[in-house]
């Protein structure tokens, strides 16, 4: 999977839930979207943005729907 805006840089972005750390890349856009949304809803125990991703990373779930709103 691509990004969906891939002239912006890919961020490593760590989802906390119930003691497991998720690891995912996203854009940059769709990351803080979803640092803010996270900050509202509290679905999980913490987000957290650790600097550029590497290649390895899957991409956030849904990741697109952050940046088409």
């Amino acid at each position: 999977m691509t990004s969906p805006l891939p002239n912006e840089p890919d961020v490593h972005l760590v989802v906390r839930l119930r003691g497991y750390h998720l690891h995912y890349a996203a854009c940059l856009t769709a990351a803080l979207i979803f640092v803010q949304d996270e900050g509202v809803r509290h679905r999980t125990d913490g987000v957290s943005v650790a600097g550029d991703a590497s290649g390895r990373l899957p991409r956030l779930p849904g990741e697109r729907l952050y940046v088409e709103r």
